[in-house]
């Protein structure tokens, strides 16, 4: 697929997790789909349920793990979260930075971004907001945020180079990134990579770890940390019998 058409796909998807169409009743991962989005896929996905700020209404399970638990989060701080969904990781995130920080939330998918502020209204913060944008191109100014965080959404993205070059732009001097995301050990076979819903399933769209890692560090970033690595179950024969392993990992790095 070329990248215009899988980020067709991927606001169709997840588009539909808020809006299903009648008589398809939905549920994490990509909904009322076979299994995530049709992968077969079972997330790492961890307890945000005694996080403070956690909203049970923002939550719809598309994560791979908790990045705010690693990400140095202060008081005061300006965030930015990637792929912000219906706000779940921003609502916790608000928690952390206070009366006096900022958390921005940029999503792609015109739906989620209308849910989480239907869930920021309810929970009536004055200082979370949700954009719809591009990570690829984000409509965000330079230095503006001190923490960048994103949940199971850069494996998505066609060119991950451009996603952490923003990352870097919109990133204060001495900010940093903390992004729990899908990677591979070993390459998939072109088979899964061409299959829409194991693309939307955050799988055919994932690299291999070391790439993934070098990509970061060829952007700029100093001090990469992998803070937590965790398999993901993926049944499908031709997958399987490829013998490459699915792995969410969360990691971080520095701007200069």
């Amino acid at each position: 697929m070329n990248p215009k058409d899988i980020k067709l796909v991927i606001k169709e998807k997840y588009g539909s997790i808020v809006k299903p169409a009648p008589g398809n009743v939905q549920s994490s991962c990509c909904g009322g789909f076979s299994g995530c989005c049709g992968s077969g896929t079972t997330m790492a996905t961890d307890d945000y349920t005694n996080l403070k700020g956690y909203d049970p209404n923002a939550d719809f399970g598309l994560g791979c793990g908790i990045p705010t638990q690693f990400a140095g989060i202060r008081p005061g701080d300006y965030l930015l979260d990637l792929g912000s969904g219906a706000g779940n990781d921003c609502f916790v995130a608000r928690a952390i930075v206070g009366e006096n920080g900022s958390v921005t939330g940029l999503d792609m998918t015109s739906e989620m971004v209308a849910k989480a502020e239907e869930n920021n209204k309810r929970l009536g913060y004055k200082n979370v907001s949700f954009i719809c944008g591009d990570i690829e191109d984000m409509p965000l100014p330079d230095n503006s945020f001190d923490v960048v965080v994103s949940n199971c959404v850069l494996n998505l993205v066609p060119d991950k180079r451009k996603a952490f070059a923003q990352i870097i732009r919109v990133l204060k001097s001495g900010g940093h990134f903390c992004i729990s995301d899908v990677v591979t050990m070993g390459e998939l076979p072109e088979e899964v990579r061409r299959d829409e819903d194991m693309y939307a399933g955050c799988i055919s769209g994932a690299v291999e770890k070391e790439e993934y890692l070098r990509i970061i560090e060829e952007q700029g970033f100093k001090k990469i940390s992998v803070h937590k690595e965790t398999k993901i179950e993926v049944k499908g024969e031709v997958l399987n019998k490829s013998g490459v392993k699915v792995l969410s990992i969360t990691v971080s790095g520095y701007k200069s």
